[in-house]
């Protein structure tokens, strides 16, 4: 195990950064804004809200995958990053393939998530397309040797995705229950954004509990030749319960890989959404929100008031029925708790005089 652990002096300099006009532009915050965003500055002390990032294994994100740090100047200053603006400002999330066979609960799965998504990226709308098929991608798919499961190519969709995206767009994103790859040589990836193109897509489906068991309901059974563009293996494709672990995992791909969109890379500094993640088990350890060097990047971007964003993420969290009626099922928050815990520790921080 090993505990990457920042000075406080190098932490506020990737938080504040020591040019004058970023200085001047922190200093917009309102007091109690900076004194959340401080608490960063010492992650795992008694009480902090922030905590450094712990590796576990040589298979951890950071170790095998070794990265520049992007503190908030090499944010800010890159030319390249997207920017929402008045007429490109408008999230869209575009389903593909089947979400469930409960038509009613899978609809409702796909409105939390939109839900999440405008809570997480408050200030902007977020919309939903018509869900297509995974035909209508004329995407490439394979069977995973090792998991004998069915995935589908991630730059086919992206360019399928391209073609789709509306005029006012800041970003469109595919969310599917299909496992993904993105090359013949990966065993599988989680998501993949293009930055530039302001698209992204990823996959929930490595989030049902049994995935990596013998008795995964999504392996195939038989061994078949696949025919290319042959589509009618994807009918009856096998899509896990819709649960409350399964919708909070969703929600940090989800929001992680939208986070690369607006030019934030991994994170490195402490735990932290934007942490890259090789496997589920370093997926759930990171936590659901941004650490206070990538909620700068962010605010910078969109222009909220942190507690208003804090505020809609509780209301989401703890609005279990939502606009839904009585008839309807009710949203599995209980996997959200320590969550919802946070965000009112934050938000006491952000309230205190």
């Amino acid at each position: 195990m090993k505990v990457i652990q920042h000075s406080s002096e190098t932490l506020r300099t990737a938080l504040v950064s020591s040019s004058p006009d970023l200085v001047d532009l922190y200093n917009k915050y309102t007091k109690e804004e900076k004194r959340l965003l401080g608490e960063g500055l010492r992650p795992g002390q008694p009480g902090s809200l922030f905590q450094p990032i712990t590796l576990l294994s040589d298979s951890d994100w950071i170790s095998a995958h070794p990265e520049e740090p992007q503190d908030f100047q090499s944010f800010y200053r890159d030319p390249h990053r997207k920017i929402p603006s008045a007429t490109h400002r408008t999230i869209y999330l575009q389903t593909i393939g089947s979400f469930g066979d409960s038509g009613v609960e899978a609809d409702l799965y796909v409105d939390w998530l939109r839900d999440f998504c405008q809570a997480f990226y408050h200030g902007l709308p977020v919309q939903l397309l018509p869900p297509v098929s995974v035909s209508e991608t004329r995407c490439s798919f394979r069977i995973n040797s090792s998991s004998h499961n069915l995935q589908i190519l991630t730059g086919d969709l992206l360019r399928f995705l391209k073609m789709r995206k509306p005029k006012d767009a800041f970003c469109i994103v595919g969310l599917t229950m299909i496992d993904l790859y993105p090359k013949d040589s990966w065993n599988f990836v989680f998501g993949q954004a293009s930055l530039r193109e302001g698209m992204g897509v990823f996959s929930f489906a490595r989030y049902d509990d049994n995935f990596y068991s013998s008795s995964y309901a999504g392996r195939l059974r038989t061994r078949r030749a696949l025919k290319p563009r042959d589509y009618s293996v994807f009918e009856g494709h096998y899509t896990p319960p819709i649960t409350s672990t399964l919708l909070l995992r969703s929600c940090k791909t989800m929001t992680h890989e939208l986070g690369h969109i607006f030019g934030i890379t991994h994170c490195q500094w402490m735990d932290c959404v934007m942490q890259g993640s090789n496997h589920l088990e370093e997926s759930d350890r990171r936590p659901l929100d941004f650490c206070p060097i990538c909620l700068h990047k962010l605010q910078v971007s969109v222009g909220f008031k942190i507690a208003e964003r804090y505020q809609a993420l509780l209301r989401w969290i703890e609005d279990d029925h939502g606009q839904t009626s009585a008839s309807r099922s009710a949203k599995p928050t209980e996997a959200f708790h320590s969550y919802g815990l946070w965000l009112r520790r934050c938000l006491d921080v952000l309230e205190t005089h």
